[in-house]
């Protein structure tokens, strides 16, 4: 049965009903782009710059957006610049590398990347933007890009899994399951607050 986002409640959901919500037909469609856009996080230089160096390395798209400026550590290096760190380390080009080192959350990495995205490529340039981030924040990512971002700009969806909150396994373990809730809840919540664009979803069993 397919259903809007905005039509779910988050209290009743069940474990499936979150899958569908998080993970259902989030996939990487292949295609080239002109820059791959990497969202920080506390682990993204262990689960997510790898991946992200690999698309790059295999011509995907010819430059790598690390946004992110939460600190995480006493090197006082905020994750885009300690991830542009890591990049350069696996061979990636300075040249080829953009940072956004002021947001806090995902909205932020989405509007603090305009003015860099706007500043290397011009806006009206970009045809293809490739998102790197976890499966289970990439419905969020999408949604809130697809309403921040110019509406030319299309999105191949590169997702990463981490040890505990793939789609087969979070709901076996404390950690995966503390995250896909909190996800599920917060994406429902902004969707109903109107912060980003509804999506009618295909669900198993709802209600």
């Amino acid at each position: 049965m397919k259903i809007l986002i905005s039509q779910l409640d988050s209290s009743k959901l069940t474990d499936q009903q979150m899958t569908d919500l998080l993970f259902s037909n989030i996939k990487d469609d292949n295609k080239s782009g002109e820059c791959i856009f990497v969202a920080g996080s506390s682990r993204a230089v262990e689960y997510r710059l790898p991946p992200a160096v690999q698309l790059y390395k295999e011509g995907r798209a010819g430059k790598i957006l690390f946004s992110g400026g939460v600190v995480w550590d006493d090197t006082g290096l905020t994750e885009a610049q300690r991830l542009a760190e890591k990049a350069m380390e696996l061979g990636v080009s300075a040249n080829d590398i953009l940072i956004e080192n002021q947001s806090l959350h995902t909205k932020e990495n989405v509007l603090a990347s305009l003015l860099v995205l706007d500043r290397a490529f011009y806006l009206h340039k970009i045809n293809r933007l490739l998102v790197v981030t976890s499966h289970y924040h990439m419905r969020r990512i999408n949604l809130t890009l697809q309403t921040y971002m110019p509406d030319w700009i299309d999105y191949s969806l590169c997702p990463i899994n981490d040890k505990s909150t793939r789609e087969e396994n979070w709901s076996l373990n404390p950690h995966g399951r503390q995250r896909v809730e909190a996800e599920s809840a917060k994406l429902i919540s902004y969707v109903k607050q109107g912060i980003i664009i509804d999506q009618e979803l295909e669900f198993t069993n709802y209600p």
